[in-house]
């Protein structure tokens, strides 16, 4: 029975596409780094009292990186189920859990009220945080990617990762706000609370958005396909955890290691700097922050330029230009912000950011193109979220060690330059994907054991 072709998305859909998975992605990377500010800034103080400052620092981080562990669950029953399901439902349910937890963490009682379990608390709440996350980059990107056409999907797809910078701006400018508008004693007590709570009245937003928006059309027919093929007797579809790790296990590790240096030198520059900063050079919180803020500003405007240049040049050499540039840029990084000047911040910060833009714009369409419609949820997410229990995890929690161990930027600085090195090798082996058609693209529907994809006809026949 023959299936017919995905519908083309009106002239109008794509926009209203982009700005849902936008608004969504925005307000679940607010949450998200939200929490990271506040681990730097206030929670050594009113979860972790007893211990020393860099010490309770380190605790607080511990609790940042429990969110990165519940990744890697999320990419895997989200991609599970956005690959049966579609993709519109599970972003819905992703944007519920991370708002749900993030205004959850704003009533928390802290160590004063509840002693030590205010710190295990924060932890479950981390944890929700971060299962709903692993969940929400994989659906946000695809729902876009499988929407438009090869010819502008750089652009397009890069604009749902200008969440990840938009959310920043967003979380470090209340935060900035509330800074400079209250004593340092209010915002202890009291202040850093409303940026939780606000997540709130931004979830009811993207949820009316999110819901307003189709299924993606390329998902849809691969479905009826699937569904065809069953009702004619063929093969069980595999799980596509098992089919996505069966047909395409190098496209993950592909995903895995281009990761490595974009989570990681993201998470320096923007969170571990605000420690640095402080404690290192003695500038103000209300500084650091303001750097994070106009180097975040910029990075949201450079992103859409990086995914347009993927278009006319391809995905790998943008991402490898990134890589090289993050790499390169460590220890500059770390020789301005000790001038311990609010410029010199500024300029490390934002060329840094810059830099990762490279990494980060191309890399919505990249993943996509790299996995067949029904893995490609798994595939992308389990490529994107395994990788930052290694990466972005423990970031802020290395860079901090090292600091407190060597009293230097420089290992932090050989620290990023050696995740830039495994990046470069990881996108060096992949294939151009630039010119792939999604909606032709199923080398891998799951097909049932004993079955070959046409990848791997295609591939022994060359």
């Amino acid at each position: 029975m023959a299936t017919p072709p995905p519908p083309t998305p009106t002239p109008n859909s794509l926009p209203r596409i982009v700005v849902a998975s936008l608004i969504g992605t925005t307000i679940e990377w607010y949450d998200f780094f939200l929490y990271g500010s506040a681990a730097a800034l206030v929670f050594n103080r009113l979860f972790f009292p007893e211990s020393d400052p860099l010490v309770g620092t380190l605790l607080s981080f511990l609790t940042y990186a429990v969110g990165f562990a519940a990744r890697p669950v999320g990419a895997l029953v989200f991609g599970h189920y956005g690959d049966r399901l579609g993709r519109k439902k599970l972003l819905v349910v992703s944007l519920l859990m991370m708002g749900g937890a993030t205004c959850a963490i704003g009533v928390l009682p802290t160590h004063a009220v509840v002693g030590s379990l205010a710190a295990v608390l924060l932890t479950v709440l981390r944890l929700v945080q971060g299962f709903a996350l692993g969940g929400e980059w994989g659906g946000a990107v695809l729902l876009v990617s499988e929407h438009g056409d090869a010819r502008r999907r750089g652009f397009w797809a890069a604009w749902p990762q200008t969440g990840a910078p938009a959310g920043q701006l967003l979380a470090t400018g209340v935060l900035s706000v509330l800074t400079a508008s209250l004593s340092d004693e209010a915002f202890v007590s009291w202040g850093w609370r409303v940026p939780f709570l606000l997540s709130g009245l931004l979830v009811m937003v993207g949820l009316w958005i999110r819901l307003s928006v189709d299924e993606s059309p390329v998902f849809k027919a691969a479905l009826a396909r699937a569904e065809s093929h069953a009702r004619e007797g063929g093969a069980a579809e595999r799980m596509p955890l098992v089919a996505v790790m069966r047909d395409q296990w190098r496209d993950v590790l592909v995903a895995m290691g281009a990761r490595m240096a974009e989570n990681i030198s993201y998470y320096v520059i923007t969170a571990f700097v605000l420690v640095y900063a402080t404690e290192q050079t003695q500038l103000s919180k209300q500084t650091a922050l303001n750097a994070v803020l106009i180097g975040s500003a910029v990075h949201f405007a450079v992103i859409p330029a990086w995914g347009a240049l993927s278009d006319r040049i391809g995905r790998r050499p943008v991402y490898l230009l990134g890589a090289a540039g993050v790499g390169a840029w460590a220890f500059p990084f770390f020789a301005l912000v000790d001038r311990g000047t609010p410029g010199a911040l500024v300029l490390a910060v934002t060329v840094g950011l810059v830099c990762h833009g490279a990494m980060y714009a191309p890399q919505a369409a990249f993943f996509s193109e790299m996995f067949a419609t029904r893995v490609r949820y798994s595939g992308a997410s389990i490529g994107a979220q395994f990788s930052s229990v290694a990466a972005g995890a423990p970031a802020p929690l290395i860079a901090t060690a090292l600091l407190a161990e060597h009293d230097s930027g420089t290992p932090v600085a050989l620290y990023v330059s050696a995740a830039a090195a495994l990046t470069l090798v990881a996108v060096g082996c992949a294939r151009e994907t630039r010119h792939r058609d999604l909606a032709d693209d199923e080398r891998a529907e799951c097909p049932g054991p004993g079955a070959r994809s046409e990848r791997s006809v295609a591939a022994e026949s060359r």
